[in-house]
């Protein structure tokens, strides 16, 4: 095991090596594959597995070992790649996991929607049938149909469910990139961070600069995130970090806004 997979990432290295593709970028993807390849064959987490990695890394090492100090990026390189591959499969199964609740999450929002405009007509019928009463009892029906609406208490809970959301696709996204996610993966996670940071955006309320700013900033990183994607660049995955800390950063909601603070002393 040890000698066919180092000899078939010598292999490939040296090849990359020959045709000037020999970066970073081709290293992991070198080691991920030899790794992905062989792995499927041992019981997750067992000792062979730990052993393949260590000679996958060992591989690269020797290989490269005449660029002395430069050598980091290269050792980095091959860790992830060793990790990735190790994790082929479990990562898959995630993917189709997460579909799956995805799937699930629409058939809820859809259900829940219905559900909304099924009350919303039941009410508006009670509110009708109310203009034909004397004015006391109108003012009591409408009364008692705004407190059965809360529809500040569900605006709130609304733009919380969609900030958390928002912060959870962001860590997908973070977790997708740094063990093994796809491009397209990492993107898909990053456009419905988007989306859900959209629905959390107040519509109708004056911001403050400071929270302003930190919105702006969002955005600017959500860009660069799907850019950096793009290219294919090796720093998404720190591009990623920052999207993460600014997502959390924005949604402390140092400063809560007016609706906020009337629901919070009610």
């Amino acid at each position: 095991m040890a000698n066919n997979i180092k000899e078939q990432i010598q292999s490939d290295l040296q090849q990359a090596k020959a045709t000037g593709q020999l970066r970073t970028e081709r290293i992991r993807e070198i080691v991920k594959s030899a790794v992905a390849q062989v792995a499927s064959e041992f019981k997750e987490g067992s000792h062979e597995i730990r052993t393949l990695v260590k000679d996958a890394v060992s591989a690269v090492v020797e290989n490269l070992q005449d660029k002395g100090t430069e050598l980091k990026e290269e050792v980095t390189a091959s860790i992830e790649g060793a990790i990735e591959g190790v994790n082929t499969k479990r990562h898959e199964a995630i993917v189709k996991t997460q579909s799956e609740l995805q799937r699930l999450q629409a058939q809820i929002d859809s259900e829940e929607e219905k559900i909304q405009q099924d009350v919303d007509g039941i009410l508006a019928e009670i509110a009708e049938t109310g203009k034909e009463k004397t004015a006391n009892t109108k003012s009591a029906i409408d009364s008692a149909i705004d407190a059965i609406k809360d529809s500040e208490e569900a605006a709130l809970l609304k733009k919380r469910y969609a900030q958390l959301q928002a912060q959870l696709a962001i860590v997908r996204a973070n977790l997708a990139a740094r063990y093994g996610g796809r491009a397209d993966e990492v993107q898909h996670y990053l456009e419905e961070a988007n989306n859900w940071y959209n629905q959390a955006r107040p519509q109708a309320e004056a911001l403050a600069t400071q929270v302003e700013q930190k919105r702006s900033q969002l955005e600017l990183k959500l860009g660069e995130a799907g850019t950096a994607i793009a290219r294919k660049e090796r720093q998404i995955k720190q591009t990623l970090r920052e999207l993460l800390l600014a997502t959390a950063d924005l949604f402390k909601d140092k400063e809560p806004n007016k609706q906020d603070k009337e629901i919070v002393h009610k």
